[in-house]
């Protein structure tokens, strides 16, 4: 089947004219701009080359491998993997962080710029994972809610009510312009019923439907991040990861005009290339995130032999495994997790820092953080070789 979209004749409601300077831009915002249609998905039938669907199947079973063989490492890995996830696909929106500024924002040691809002796209990321078995309009609706619900001037709560535009300050100039609000609802039926399906091999489901989300461009504002945490929804939903989230974003960051062009395509017609796209995405993301795996292992191990004459259980261990997943701490946090009290959490940050496997973050008596070094640079190498550069 083909996924070319049609077009239709809109014209912008009226407004002051007095909104915009000059002449010419309000002339130009009388004339008619055309409005894609979005081929549905949801009874299409698709064929893709044999080669490309014997790449899905390598890239989906290297996805079912990675997951079942990092299981064991779950409960530090996971909350990293959706930190580094989140900050792939926020650099795709122009919206960079740095592992430690991330870091600070998940403590509440920052509260402002691009770090708070990768936080926010963990949130969606969590959204997407719990309400996996539910894929509906609902759910993706309380993906983007989780998303920006902090940081947005938007509406959360709901589908987009106005007409949006890709590039140039109105419909008639832009780049693209998407569905007119009043066909949202429609589309995102069919695309929600194309998700359900169960008769299509698991990648090009979710390259498809990623393409069709940000093709419909539902919302305002965070369309990217939103599908990009949709795919993640649809891969627990097949089972093919039960565990972690593969940062299949870092995956795509590698050759970011690629997947640019792959979106391109698919709304000319071809499907294909936004498929190979998801499914090299993949491999690559395992490759790097079974790299960063044996990185943290790795530390893990040498924590371990450093802290042999403390005694099992001690808070001083515990936050040493805590820090994998937080590799900046604050006492606050510190206290929250383990369950003990203040002097028995500062006293084990600062028995870590005479190990070496702390350092102080700060100064400051008040206030005072103690940083993994080696965890942020086990997460700035992993940024660097999807080709990120990490800042703060």
């Amino acid at each position: 089947m083909s996924t070319a979209l049609a077009y239709e004749t809109r014209r912008l409601p009226s407004r002051p004219e007095a909104d915009y300077a000059s002449r010419r831009m309000q002339l130009l915002r009388r004339e008619p701009y055309r409005a894609a249609i979005p081929a549905p998905l949801a009874s299409a039938s698709f064929s893709f080359s044999s080669e490309l669907l014997a790449v899905c199947d390598d890239a989906t079973r290297e996805l079912v491998r990675f997951d079942g063989e990092r299981a064991e490492f779950v409960a530090p890995f996971s909350a990293v993997l959706l930190r580094t996830e989140s900050a792939s696909s926020s650099q795709i929106e122009q919206l960079a962080a740095g592992p430690r500024a991330i870091a600070e924002a998940v403590i509440g040691e920052r509260t402002e710029g691009n770090a708070r809002l990768v936080v926010s796209n963990v949130h969606a990321m969590e959204a997407a994972l719990a309400l996996a078995d539910d894929i509906s309009n609902a759910s993706i609706i309380a993906m983007h809610t989780a998303l920006l619900d902090e940081s947005s001037p938007h509406p959360t709560g709901g589908y987009r009510t106005e007409q949006v535009w890709i590039g140039g300050a109105l419909p008639q100039t832009a780049a693209f312009v998407p569905p007119h609000h009043e066909r949202v609802p429609a589309a995102m039926d069919d695309l929600v019923a194309f998700m359900r399906r169960v008769d299509l091999p698991i990648l090009p489901q979710v390259a498809l439907a990623h393409a069709q989300f940000e093709t419909i461009h539902p919302f305002p504002d965070g369309n990217g991040r939103t599908g990009r945490a949709l795919a993640h929804s649809m891969l627990r939903h097949s089972d093919t990861l039960r565990h972690l989230a593969v940062p299949v974003s870092a995956g795509l960051l590698t050759d970011i005009g690629r997947y640019f062009e792959a979106l391109g395509a698919f709304r000319a017609g071809d499907p294909e290339p936004i498929v190979r796209v998801f499914a090299d995405a993949s491999l690559a993301a395992v490759a790097n995130a079974d790299e960063l795996a044996d990185d943290l292992i790795a530390l893990r191990r040498v924590w371990h032999e450093s802290l042999a004459p403390i005694r099992a259980g001690a808070v001083g261990r515990r936050l040493a495994e805590l820090s994998i997943a937080y590799p900046v701490l604050n006492a606050a946090t510190a206290e929250r997790l383990t369950g003990a009290s203040r002097p028995a959490v500062v006293n084990g940050l600062e028995t870590l820092v005479e190990y070496g496997i702390l350092h102080r973050g700060n100064s400051a008596k008040r206030n005072r953080t103690w940083v993994n070094p080696g965890v942020l640079d086990a997460l700035t190498a992993f940024a660097e070789r999807t080709g990120r550069r990490p800042r703060g």
